[in-house]
């Protein structure tokens, strides 16, 4: 039973919360105050008793995780902090300034923040993540608790994560759904009716609580309850009211996202009892318990195919995941229900546990991956790289989060052939380039894509891989060294009359066409740009210099923002050309009409970017000034 004395401390703290979000974005002019104050009664009873958080140490393993789903509240997770006694008043004043940690929406510029919130509908999807890494792979007895705000709810995403959450039996997961009504133009979907989303979440196998978010005993009795559920997710449902506890903002429309005016700001202070100074001493883990071991570290033995042989890039992705899963315990793989495709199966048998079928549930993929890499693990995350386009707002928050992830994409580009439009990626090399930090590969080669893959594990940031469907010839031999930013010069000579560049699928049709061209006297160099991003510069410059500026550049992408996008970026800002007058004459192929369905062979004809394609517009190249793209080439 709760005592008198606690409820007043509680109410104290919460009423305190309030405060003090009001200040803060008072004090910026901008933010959300009434969101924050629906919240402060389930976020002052969780913080004064059941979250256990040594915040001297936020890389304390037997830590819980709190995640701010309702990114928006950020000014509540700010006033926490500030009640937890880890930034002061003046930092607390400092929200939504330049230079401040106290971003509009948090990011893990504060060390007790896992991840960046605030693009509705992932902060559940992340937590299943740290979950999954508690439950499965570290065996730590932490919680992951997330604030949840009922707008969210429409969001597709949180219900890839209820059902995830529930099929790993993730009894550690426990949302707290503040159901304050009003979102952002007036009310919810649901409103208040609380029934509703208990209803849901049984049904998606969730034990569900219905309480007052405002009472403070039946708040404290349901994290009790969540806790001590032993068997699945726990939703607690919380009736709230927007703006509690100021009578010109409680429910009542047109407030979100306004902070108030300084008049306004200090009536409802007073109206509040007036600022506190509490500070209270968050408890930390009881338990100081050590990650269980799941393996040493290992020399690495990288898988090796020979010379001329035909192996397809997405096998020996799998092939190599499956060796650094022996070598490095901490590499983790999660796949899209397509692993027999993308090889990632090869990972699953060797090593089940550690590996998490996510099902045709893209969002939540990358999401776990996001909240596994929190745990400090290394997830590589796959499906067919059309797909991918279904989780880019993850991808993209995933690069604000500083997260370190590895997204391979597979069944890229009109080369799978048979298929159709609908399964072509033919975007998703502009789509990862655009994203913050990022780095980008396209291997060609078995023996490449090996080497790349190892690579990937230690690299920070969002790195993609492309993979190709089709089995190519093996290029390189198992010895050959490639490195993120480079490239490799296939051929060259002295007497090149122009450059052409390619990576994947494309770089197979450009050593058929130096054959052609070889034929007719016509020499030209080869550049394997399997590095997208970051591109290697220097070579492409030699290039240039010594073709006169001569290039084509062949892609099985869209034109815009891929390969050639990135080639031409290579140059921009460079004075080598200016001094001389050396005009950069350059040939983009790539695909620039629909697709439909064909052999991989009379597509690439099609789409003009195959042997006979590159052949042309090397010959075009020669005798005039270049087209910027393969419209017109014969």
């Amino acid at each position: 039973m709760t005592t008198l004395e606690q409820l007043q401390a509680w109410h104290e703290l919460a009423q305190q919360l309030r405060i003090d979000s009001i200040r803060a974005t008072t004090a910026a002019g901008s933010g959300h105050p009434t969101s924050s104050m629906s919240s402060a009664d389930l976020m002052a009873v969780l913080l004064a008793k059941h979250l256990r958080y040594d915040f001297s140490n936020p890389h304390n393993p037997n830590n819980d995780h709190l995640i701010f789903s309702k990114g928006h509240a950020s000014p509540l997770l700010y006033s926490m902090y500030r009640a937890a006694g880890v930034i002061d008043d003046r930092e607390l004043m400092s929200l939504r300034k330049f230079g401040s940690r106290l971003e509009g929406h948090p990011t893990p510029m504060l060390p007790w923040v896992d991840v960046a919130t605030g693009s509705l509908g992932q902060g559940l999807p992340i937590a299943v993540g740290i979950a999954l890494a508690g439950e499965y792979l570290d065996k730590l007895p932490y919680h992951t608790w997330v604030l949840l705000g009922d707008s969210e709810m429409a969001e597709g995403s949180i219900w890839e994560a209820f059902e995830h959450a529930s099929h790993y039996k993730l009894a550690n997961l426990i949302a707290i759904l503040d159901v304050n009504r009003l979102g952002q133009r007036g009310e919810t979907m649901l409103g208040w009716n609380t029934q509703v989303y208990c209803e849901r979440a049984l049904a998606f196998g969730w034990k569900a609580i219905e309480i007052d978010g405002h009472n403070l005993e039946e708040i404290n009795e349901a994290y009790i309850a969540a806790i001590d559920n032993p068997n699945c997710p726990t939703l607690i449902v919380a009736r709230t009211k927007k703006g509690k506890g100021v009578a010109d903002l409680e429910d009542i429309g047109g407030w979100h996202g306004k902070a108030l005016k300084p008049d306004q700001a200090k009536a409802a202070i007073t109206e509040l009892g007036g600022e506190r100074q509490i500070t209270i001493a968050v408890s930390k883990p009881s338990l100081q318990i050590q990650k269980t071991a799941i393996g040493q570290m290992q020399t690495l033995q990288l898988p090796s195919y020979q010379k001329g042989d035909s192996v397809a890039t997405r096998k020996a992705y799998g092939d190599t995941l499956k060796a650094l899963g022996a070598s490095r315990p901490d590499v983790v793989a999660l796949d899209g229900e397509v692993s027999n495709s993308t090889y990632a199966e090869e990972f699953a048998k060797a090593y089940p546990e550690r590996y998490f079928e996510m099902y045709i549930a893209e969002q939540q993929m990358v999401a776990a991956a996001v909240g596994l890499q929190v745990r400090q693990y290394k997830p590589f995350a796959s499906t067919f790289a059309a797909f991918l386009s279904r989780a880019y707002d993850f991808v993209r928050m995933a690069a604000i989060s500083r997260a370190n992830i590895k997204l391979v994409g597979s069944h890229a580009g009109i080369s799978i052939g048979q298929d159709g439009p609908s399964q072509m990626a033919l975007e998703d090399l502009a789509c990862l380039q655009a994203v913050c930090g990022s780095t980008v590969l396209y291997p060609s080669d078995a023996n490449q894509t090996a080497k790349l893959v190892a690579l990937m594990v230690d690299c920070d940031g969002i790195v993609y891989l492309r993979t190709t469907r089709e089995s190519t010839p093996v290029l390189y031999e198992a010895e050959e060294d490639f490195s993120i930013g480079g490239s490799k010069v296939i051929y060259s000579s002295e007497q090149d009359q122009a450059a052409v560049i390619a990576a994947g699928i494309t770089l197979h049709e450009a050593l058929k066409a130096y054959q052609h061209l070889k034929q007719e006297g016509i020499t030209v160099r080869v550049i394997d740009a399997y590095s997208v991003k970051p591109i290697d510069a220097i070579t492409l410059h030699q290039a240039a210099r010594d073709t006169q500026g001569k290039l084509v550049v062949v892609e099985d992408h869209w034109s815009e923002g891929g390969l050639g996008a990135s080639v031409l970026d290579a140059f921009v800002g460079i004075d080598a050309f200016d001094s001389g007058g050396l005009p950069l004459n350059l040939i983009k192929l790539a695909v620039l009409d629909l697709p439909g369905s064909g052999t991989p062979e009379e597509l690439l004809h099609a789409a003009k970017i195959d042997a006979s394609s590159i052949v042309d517009a090397v010959r075009l190249l020669l005798r005039q000034p270049a087209w910027v793209s393969n419209k017109g080439v014969a």
